[in-house]
């Protein structure tokens, strides 16, 4: 009962920081707008969709701005027509975001005294367990990604939207034409990269702390 009772103090903080962890990664790149303006020259977007740069900046703006929790009203593009089906998706992936948002936020709430008590009272074997399960998520989807980045999007988007209004007619909703399915696997890959980045964190934590109290218990 009493290994019991330990196995769960250490997976249920090691599960909050994990979810802390992949929430947080997602946020950052979402909201890393240097990211897109980079893609708007290495992907050739002004040459593709023929609209000038100032004007696809202004629209992924309004898009991220969009997405935020803070934001209030409906998604309206500077210079872009949109589809009724158009508003919908996006107003799907909105919420989709503003969900990771709030687990963010309360994993954030929840974990920090957590994983300060359990500090305190020298108990850090969740921060390894947290680094370990962490991994896993980018390995796999790394895994995935790698094998067919197409295959995967379209499987991400079958789970997540139970329409098929994110497949978008260009004539109707022209910005589509600005966000190519590349950007969406660099900001994939940025994530999986900030969680791996993340877990090692966690698991050098797991050492030093560990050290740190076999010392001074010698």
């Amino acid at each position: 009962m009493k290994n019991k009772s330990c196995v769960l103090s250490n997976i249920v903080p090691a599960v909050i920081c994990m979810l802390f962890i992949i929430s947080f990664s997602v946020i950052l790149v979402l909201n890393f707008r240097p990211l897109y303006y980079h893609d708007i020259k290495r992907l050739n977007i002004v040459e593709d969709s023929g609209i000038p740069e100032n004007e696809i900046r202004r629209n992924y703006d309004v898009l991220i701005s969009y997405n935020s929790i803070f934001h209030r009203g409906d998604l309206e593009f500077p210079t872009l027509a949109m589809s009724e089906e158009g508003g919908i998706h996006f107003e799907e992936v909105r919420n989709i975001f503003v969900f990771i948002q709030y687990l963010c936020i309360v994993t954030f709430i929840i974990g920090v005294p957590l994983v300060c008590m359990l500090i305190h009272r020298r108990n850090t074997a969740f921060l390894k367990l947290t680094g370990i399960l962490t991994l896993t998520v980018p390995t796999i989807l790394g895994i995935l990604i790698s094998m067919n980045w197409e295959a995967f999007f379209v499987t991400f988007h079958h789970i997540f939207f139970r329409n098929d209004y994110w497949i978008f007619d260009p004539a109707t909703d022209p910005v589509i034409t600005i966000l190519p399915d590349t950007f969406f696997m660099h900001c994939a890959i940025a994530i999986l990269v900030l969680v791996i980045l993340f877990s090692v964190l966690s698991l050098m934590l797991s050492y030093i702390f560990s050290r740190y109290h076999s010392r001074k218990s010698s």
